[in-house]
């Protein structure tokens, strides 16, 4: 089990070409994708052209991934759930999964850190385990996931509230559903209904053999 002794925040980074925070206690949206989404280059292409601070940087990279590219593996119910259920299972002890959305090739969530769970180190855990089962469950061996993420920091109460909108209606704006609570793999259909982000206690999928701190393959 990781602890803060162990492990601390790194604040600003760079592995390369995308920025990161890593801090506790913030709410970050994050966005990771499947390794043939999208092609390194763009993205190399895209930092260059475009300023540090460019909206244009993210929405250029969202019309890119809602086009649907690569094998698409998420669209496949089974192999959503194995994504569902990894980021639920650590959900109000190792961070708080707020809302999330699974799209045919990439994933939106927003997360509360906590002390002594790093993001980048979350990130690598929902993507390691969660890349292990698929490879499993397709019978197959190599990358599921980019080596990469991305990651915002919420600002304020609006930024807070347009990422909330942002990933429910991500689904719709895709054309793959007709309202966000359709969305089988993501929490509109929860919140949307309840009134509340839910938990993984809500959902009773988190699966006990995985987690942030599983032992990595």
């Amino acid at each position: 089990m990781m602890s803060a002794a162990t492990k601390n925040p790194k604040g600003w980074y760079s592995r390369g070409y995308l920025p990161h925070l890593d801090a506790p206690n913030l709410l970050q949206f994050v966005t990771f994708r499947l390794a043939d989404a999208l092609p390194r280059h763009a993205v190399e292409r895209m930092y260059a052209e475009l300023k540090p601070d460019d909206p244009e940087r993210l929405r250029r990279i969202e019309r890119y991934l809602d086009a649907g590219n690569g094998a698409c593996w998420l669209n496949r119910p089974e192999v959503a759930d194995i994504v569902e259920s990894t980021l639920l299972h650590g959900d109000g002890e190792q961070y708080r999964m707020i809302g999330w959305v699974i799209m045919p090739n990439h994933v939106h969530l927003l997360a509360e850190t906590m002390t002594g769970f790093p993001l980048p180190i979350l990130v690598q855990a929902w993507k390691s385990v969660s890349a292990r089962r698929i490879n499993q469950l397709l019978e197959r061996a190599g990358a599921v996931w980019a080596r990469d993420y991305f990651d915002r920091y919420i600002r304020d109460e609006r930024h807070w509230l347009a990422v909330i909108q942002y990933i429910d209606n991500n689904p719709v704006k895709a054309g793959l559903a007709g309202r966000p609570e359709d969305w089988p793999h993501g929490s509109a259909r929860f919140h949307i209904r309840k009134g509340a982000a839910p938990t993984a206690s809500v959902l009773g999928t988190a699966d006990a053999s995985v987690g942030v701190g599983a032992k990595r393959r």
